[in-house]
Parts: structure tokens; sequence; C-alpha cells
């Protein structure tokens, strides 16, 4: 007898749990919510996270805030959340130099296996652009160019482990170009040394160089995604020039912590996909200079997972993967 009562009320707490945890998730959130940009207010990434902010304490009973966590090039803030509770109350906003940053550096977590993916946010393509005094007038004139040069040919990033620093690493990997890397303090000292013929190319992020491109102060020689921009239709890609499998958009999106329920996970993506669909959210991400996207968790964790190991396999063929 004392056994059928143990089975039944062992039934009855199952039962009980199968009840809680979806009352968990229709309750979420019950507090406010911290949205972690690990970088300097201002910049693209801070901006989009605002807007997703707004949206949310739009839409929830509870506000939605922005937290800027800079410095240890965005492993301080990128570790609050990876130690922060999987409720769903602190989440990360962050960019590609998340995936690139965990082959360059030692990092005090997992990128892959501390945290859970929600969404892609946006898309940010990038273009090969040269000062218009460099005699080249195509991919094929630049490779050969910069093979000529005893010394190679400089390029600009925006600081060492960027996009735009990666982006060249895997160019001179992939096509034997002899570039050199000459790094900056972000984009527009980047700008100001290319535009006044100091540095004669950049991998540039399209929303902050399309504009001098198109008065004739660069020169674009193509442009590093997998399909034509339509702000460049004539422009062609790297990989479609001869060198397939070249690809590279600079993104943002939004992770939480691992163990992070499946059902906060889903609540979180249908509310920013759906902010992302509309024509006002779309319509300011694109004067960011960047192209929307709203993609589902399993997508967000292939796409990132296959940047990791792309990104690690770039960081050793240049010699920059971390060692520690």
């Amino acid at each position: 007898m004392q056994r059928i009562s143990a089975r039944v009320a062992m039934a009855l707490l199952v039962l009980s749990f199968a009840g809680v945890w979806p009352s968990l998730a229709q309750t979420y959130p019950n507090r406010q919510i911290e949205l972690v940009v690990p970088f300097v207010a201002g910049g693209t990434t801070d901006t989009v996270a605002r807007l997703i902010a707004q949206r949310l304490t739009d839409s929830w009973s509870f506000p939605v805030i922005v937290s800027n966590r800079p410095g240890g090039g965005s492993t301080i803030g990128t570790n609050q959340v990876a130690k922060a509770p999987p409720d769903g109350h602190t989440l990360l906003v962050t960019t590609i130099a998340f995936a690139i940053n965990a082959s360059l550096q030692k990092q005090p977590y997992d990128a892959v296996k501390d945290f859970t993916a929600i969404s892609e946010l946006a898309s940010i393509p990038l273009m090969l652009v040269v000062h218009p005094s460099l005699p080249v007038n195509s991919l094929k004139e630049f490779i050969e160019y910069s093979k000529a040069q005893p010394a190679g040919l400089d390029y600009a990033s925006s600081g060492p482990g960027t996009s735009t620093h990666l982006a060249a690493e895997m160019f001179n990997a992939m096509t034997g170009a002899k570039l050199v890397h000459v790094p900056f303090k972000g984009n527009a000292e980047v700008l100001n040394a290319l535009l006044g013929g100091h540095v004669k190319s950049h991998f540039a992020l399209t929303a902050s160089t399309l504009q001098h491109v198109r008065s004739g102060a660069l020169r674009v020689l193509a442009v590093t995604t997998e399909k034509r921009l339509p702000d460049l239709p004539d422009v062609p890609t790297v990989a479609e020039l001869g060198y397939p499998g070249y690809e590279i958009s600079s993104w943002q999106g939004v992770f939480a912590p691992a163990g992070t329920s499946k059902e906060i996970v889903g609540r979180l993506n249908a509310e920013i996909v759906t902010m992302l669909k509309t024509p006002e959210v779309q319509a300011r991400i694109t004067r960011e200079g960047a192209i929307p996207i709203g993609s589902s968790p399993e997508e967000f964790a292939v796409r990132f997972q296959n940047e990791v190991e792309k990104w690690a396999r770039v960081a050793k063929s240049a010699g920059l993967a971390s060692t520690q």
C-alpha cells in the first residue's frame, strides 16, 4: 500500500512540475530586463540594442534597459551575461567580434557552450575600397599590385580582431595577396587616414563608407557578401571573381546564458522577429547601413557555430590564434 502511495505521489509531483514550467514561461518577464552591450554607447550595435529595448518595453509590462559594458575586447560585458542566471532577464547584444574573439584571446567563458542563441538581428556588408591614387581598377589588378610591392600593400583596419581586420587576413590566405596590417582605433580614424591617402586600402563597413564611394573619394573593387548588394548592383563579389567560399558580413545578434528555457528563448525570439519585420524598425536599421535579419534560435545557433569555426581557421592561418 505504501509503495502504491509513493508511486501516486511521484506521479502527482511530475504532473505538478509539468504544469509549472509552462506557467513560468507565461509569467516571463517578471522584472526589468537588461540588454548588455559590451561596447561603448553610440555605435551601430548600441543603436540597434536601444531600438529593441524600447520596442520590448512598449510590448511588456516591465522595462527593458541597455547597459554598456565595454572593455577587455568586449570580454567584460560578455562575461557578465555568461555568469548571469539563465532566466531571460540578462541578455547579450553583440557582434561578429564575439565569434572572432573565441580564437584570438583566452576567454573566461566558452562562446559556444555558455550561451544560447536567440536571433540574428542585422547583417552589415563589407566592401574592399582603395584610395583613387592606387593604380588599380579591378580585384585582379589589386592582388597583382600587392604582390609586386617589396614590403606589401598596406591596409587599414578599425583594430586587431575586428571584422575589417579578419576580412583582409582571410583575403590574404585565399588569394595570395600581400597585404600588410595597419590597425587604427575605430572606423573614424580609418576613414580619415584612407581619405587622406595615408593608407591605400580597407575592407570597409558599407554603413560608414558608401557615401565616399558614391562621391568618388574612394574606389570600390568588390563586396565581401555571398551575393551582390542592392545598393551596388554593378560591383561583383570576391567569390564570383574567382574565390568561392570567401564571405564575410559583420552581424549583430542576441544571446542568453546557457540553460535558459526553450519557452523563454522562444518568446524572446518571437517578439524580436516580429519587431524586426515592422516597416519603421526596418527603415531605422537600414539607415544604420545594416540589413534586418530576424532568424530562429536554431538558425542563429548554426550560423554562430559556423562563424566560430571559420574565424578559428582564419586566425590560425594568419598566426593570430591564442596559444594560452
